[in-house]
C-alpha cells in the first residue's frame, strides 16, 4: 500500500509540475500598432512556442523560447484592420486581440473628377472626389482637410478646402469663362494629384445676321458666332435661316465654317427672316 501511494503521490506531482508548467506560457502583446510599424511580443514560461498573427489578408508565424521577445521588423504587418494573436506551446494557449490602424500620412491620393469634358460657366459642372491612403495602402480614416484647386491660364483659379471623412472627401466647382484645358489637383498635405479637364464653347449668344441683295437673291450671313463668354463657337455647329413669305416658310440648315454662316435665299419684298441656331434665336430681317 505504501509504494502504491508513493506512486500516486509522485504521479499526481508530475501532472501538477507539467500543468504548472503549461499555466506559466504567457504572452505581454500590443493591442494597437500603426500599420508598417515594428512592435515585439513579449513572453514568460519555460520550453518553445509558436507565435500566431492571423488577420485580413496576413498570416505570420514565428517561433520563440519563452522567456524571450519576439521582434517584428518595420513593414510585418501592413493591412489595417483587427488581428488575433495566439500563443502555442504544448497543449496550452493564450490569445489577445490587436488593432493594425492606418499611418496617419499619406502617401497616395486616389482622385476621380467628372466630366472630362464640358461647356464653359456651367454652374457646379465640375465635381471632384479623393480617397486618401498611406504608404501600405490602406485607406486612412481619420479627418484630414483637401484642397482642390481648378485653374486656366486664362481665368482666375478656384480654390476648395473640404476634409474626408471614412477616408473620402469631394467637391463641385464651375467650369471656367474660357476654353481650354483646365487643370483640376487635389491635394493632401504634400501629396497631390492633378486631372485635366477640357473645356469647350457653350451655346451661341447673341446671333447676329446681316442681309445684301445679290441679284434676285439675298446673300445672308452671321457675325462671328460667340458663347456668352466670348468663346468662338466650334465650325461644324448648326446654323438655321428661315424665310417667311406670302405664307409659305424656307428654311436652311448652314454649318458655321470659319466661325460664320452664309447663305442665299429668295428676296421676296416683305419676307421676313430669322435666324437661329438650336434653342438660340437671333434677329430678325423684314426685307423690303
Amino acid at each position: 500500500m505504501g509504494s502504491r501511494a508513493a506512486i500516486l503521490a509522485g504521479g499526481l506531482a508530475l501532472l501538477a509540475a507539467q500543468f504548472a508548467s503549461a499555466q506559466s506560457a504567457a504572452m505581454n502583446a500590443p493591442t494597437s500598432v500603426v500599420a508598417g510599424n515594428a512592435f515585439s511580443i513579449s513572453t514568460s514560461g519555460s520550453g518553445e512556442g509558436t507565435i500566431f498573427i492571423v488577420g485580413p489578408g496576413q498570416v505570420l508565424t514565428r517561433k520563440v523560447t519563452l522567456g524571450n521577445s519576439v521582434d517584428f521588423a518595420e513593414g510585418s504587418l501592413h493591412s489595417a484592420g483587427t488581428y488575433l494573436i495566439i500563443l502555442t506551446s504544448g497543449s496550452t494557449k493564450s490569445s489577445s486581440a490587436l488593432e493594425v490602424t492606418p499611418a496617419k500620412d499619406p502617401a497616395e491620393v486616389s482622385f476621380l473628377a467628372r466630366p472630362s469634358r464640358l461647356a464653359v460657366s456651367l454652374h457646379n459642372g465640375v465635381s471632384g472626389a479623393v480617397y486618401v491612403f498611406d504608404a501600405y495602402h490602406n485607406l486612412i480614416t481619420a479627418p484630414l482637410p483637401v484642397y482642390f484647386d481648378l485653374s486656366n491660364p486664362s481665368s482666375p483659379a478656384q480654390e476648395q478646402k473640404a476634409t474626408t471623412k471614412n477616408g473620402a472627401a469631394w467637391t463641385q466647382m464651375n467650369s471656367t469663362s474660357r476654353e481650354g484645358n483646365d487643370k483640376f489637383v487635389a491635394r493632401v498635405g504634400d501629396v497631390s494629384s492633378a486631372r485635366v479637364v477640357q473645356q469647350v464653347p457653350g451655346d451661341p449668344c447673341g446671333l447676329k445676321m446681316t442681309a445684301k441683295p445679290a441679284g434676285s437673291q439675298l446673300e445672308l450671313e452671321t457675325a462671328p458666332v460667340r458663347d456668352c463668354s466670348g468663346n468662338a463657337v466650334p465650325d461644324g455647329t448648326v446654323v438655321t435661316f428661315t424665310e417667311d413669305y406670302n405664307g409659305t416658310q424656307s428654311t436652311a440648315d448652314v454649318p458655321l465654317k470659319h466661325g460664320v454662316a452664309e447663305v442665299k435665299m429668295p428676296a421676296h419684298p416683305g419676307a421676313r427672316i430669322t435666324v437661329a441656331s438650336g434653342v438660340v434665336l437671333g434677329n430678325q430681317i423684314d426685307w423690303k
